[in-house]
């Protein structure tokens, strides 16, 4: 059923559109027949208050069943054909008892039904117009103001992306003066320098983007944890075991990175207890992307997690329309996270 408030057009659309009808139908100036008038106006009103109510219902199931944009032609070709046939039979239901009132005024025979049923078409026509236009606006409203608080999610990911962080122009510069003073031979200090100035790269061309491939994501996850493995080395390991086929999803940009620094941020790594970190989709739910840790908290280093970071995850993924939300909870000995992943961008 659409969240749509149509009272006043109820209350103040039938008298005015029935009234209007009255005053086309009538035959003659209406001068000194106010009685006959107001008569043709109460019948009108009868009639116009029945096609109303019959269109507003049929408009309504078919909303509720066919809602999305893309079912648009879809609704309004059978709206069209179960309009008239819905039209048709108001029509007869509203005259019998009429006819049993007045047989000669409202005869049941097949051509006085059939000049019924065409005229009524006229009211059908501008109460379903009326409809799809107020639906029309209220879906451009809310998408207006869905896509204005996605990009204030955006921009604060963005802003918590690089909090802290010197200009990035700045930074590339001296990222790239750090490389020529390494040492040719020294290979690993030279990949720590590509690989972090790849992530800042990456974050920097998400800005501005709503979603991104998964494959772009998961190739900037591997760097940014290939920086963590130079300082924890054998106390961080990691399985990926997500089918290519599956890739080419989308997912809003940074956001399983932030899944993943959270693990590494409030979890122990150590010898002792090494942290695991796991990235799968599961062959029986290609939908979700499942990133888990073990839960082993930190006592001491880090302030205690305020989940803001994965609240803002979940209301980004809520405004991009996902058609799961996003699911965390601790269980068995490990943090679990569910990432829905999005449709592919045409």
């Amino acid at each position: 059923m659409p969240a749509l408030n149509d009272r006043r057009f109820l209350l103040g659309g039938i008298p005015l559109l029935s009234l209007a009808i009255t005053v086309v139908g009538l035959p003659n100036e209406p001068d000194g027949r106010w009685p006959l008038v107001l008569m043709h106006w109460v019948v009108s009103l009868y009639f116009t208050t029945g096609y109303w109510l019959a269109n507003r219902q049929l408009w309504m199931a078919l909303l509720a069943r066919l809602p999305r944009p893309e079912q648009t032609p879809r609704r309004l070709w059978l709206l069209a054909g179960l309009a008239v046939l819905i039209t048709a039979a108001t029509s007869v239901l509203l005259i019998l008892p009429l006819h049993a009132l007045l047989p000669k005024e409202f005869p049941l025979t097949l051509p006085a039904l059939l000049v019924q049923v065409r005229f009524s078409l006229v009211p059908t026509v501008a109460v379903l117009t009326l409809y799809e236009t107020m639906y029309f606006f209220e879906q451009w409203k809310t998408s207006l103001d869905r896509a204005e608080a996605l990009g204030r999610a955006q921009n604060q990911a963005q802003l918590e992306a690089l909090q802290n962080q010197l200009d990035p122009h700045f930074l590339f510069n001296n990222l790239n003066t750090l490389s020529a003073l390494i040492e040719p031979d020294n290979a690993p200090a030279q990949d720590f320098v590509e690989q972090l100035a790849d992530v800042y790269r990456y974050v920097l061309l998400a800005q501005g983007r709503a979603t991104v491939p998964l494959a772009e994501e998961l190739a900037f996850v591997e760097t940014y944890l290939a920086l963590h493995k130079a300082r924890f080395r054998d106390n961080l390991r990691v399985e990926m075991n997500i089918a290519p086929a599956v890739q080419s999803r989308h997912v809003a940009p940074l956001s399983v990175q932030l899944l993943v620094e959270n693990a590494l941020k409030h979890n122990v790594a150590s010898r002792e207890h090494p942290l695991h970190l796991r990235l799968v989709v599961a062959v029986d739910a290609p939908d979700v992307l499942v990133v888990e840790n073990t839960l082993r908290l930190r006592t001491a280093g880090f302030a205690p997690g305020t989940g803001t970071g994965l609240a803002n995850v979940r209301r980004r993924y809520t405004l991009l329309g996902a058609a799961q939300t996003v699911e965390a909870g601790a269980t068995d000995g490990k943090f679990v996270v569910k990432l829905p992943l999005l449709p592919a961008q045409s």
